[in-house]
């Protein structure tokens, strides 16, 4: 059965541009606060990113939410050695390398496996070597499905911002042959990233119009989701969110 992973960065954003700087655990909103939310509105695991500019999420924010959690835990970070010292410690369930930039707002395009295979073969082993899943986020690209295999990665995150790109360009026309195709492109890496043995999983940019073609898409398992559930948060509650964008996603799934 599909999964959803929420992704609560911007809980601590909002708690963070009034209280930078200040002890975090007095400060609201509580991004475990929020966790807990979400797993009563149906999430099935927690995602974070732990950046290295510490713009959202704190290392306290972390900690807590790996220890108090009652679902999965997916630390998003980028493959350096502090963030693996971390990752080795507080032993989240899943270990995501992503791409890093120090201006970009976001995650802007997939993690580059192919053109550093042999330091990031080094991190994935260091990983399992504490017994964590570990997790490439990727652009749909045939070449980098190939080197996450041969790295040895048990799950590629298709990076779907180029189809909300899409999807929003074409106003959700299907009959818009770019749409289309960048359906098919997610569609297409799925099945190479299965045929490789490792599990597909997607994330990046899904919100609650566009979710429902990637969540239909065969043998996907996981959707990492997070602004677009934050932000109807804001008007609905998080626990009603997060329950809104799971219903979607089971009806699509289911069909």
């Amino acid at each position: 059965m599909i999964q959803l992973g929420v992704n609560i960065d911007h809980i601590a954003t909002l708690r963070q541009a009034r209280y930078r700087g200040q002890a975090t655990r007095l400060a609201e909103p509580s991004p475990l606060f929020a966790a807990h939310e979400a797993q009563l509105g149906g999430a099935d695991g927690i995602t974070v990113h732990l950046r290295e500019d510490r713009r959202h999420m704190q290392d306290t924010d972390v900690e807590d939410l790996c220890s108090q959690v009652g679902v999965k835990m997916n630390l998003e970070m980028a493959a350096t050695d502090e963030m693996v010292s971390i990752a080795c410690r507080l032993l989240p369930d899943t270990a995501m390398l992503v791409p890093e930039g120090r201006q970009e707002l976001t995650t802007e395009g997939g993690l580059d496996v192919l053109g550093q295979e042999s330091r990031l073969g080094d991190v994935v082993a260091q990983l399992h070597g504490s017994g964590l899943v570990v997790s490439a986020f990727i652009d749909a690209e045939p070449g980098q499905i190939g080197a996450c295999a041969r790295v040895g990665f048990d799950v590629c995150e298709v990076h779907t911002g180029p189809y909300a790109h899409a999807f929003a360009e074409a106003g959700g026309d299907f009959r818009r042959p770019a749409l289309r195709d960048a359906l098919d492109r997610v569609a297409e890496a799925g099945g190479l990233i299965r045929d490789a043995g490792m599990r597909f999983n997607a994330g990046h940019a899904l919100n609650y119009a566009n979710v429902q073609p990637i969540a239909a898409l065969p043998g996907i398992e996981e959707l990492h989701i997070g602004h677009s559930i934050v932000s109807r948060s804001v008007y609905t509650g998080l626990r009603d969110a997060v329950a809104q964008m799971k219903r979607l996603m089971l009806d699509a799934a289911q069909h």
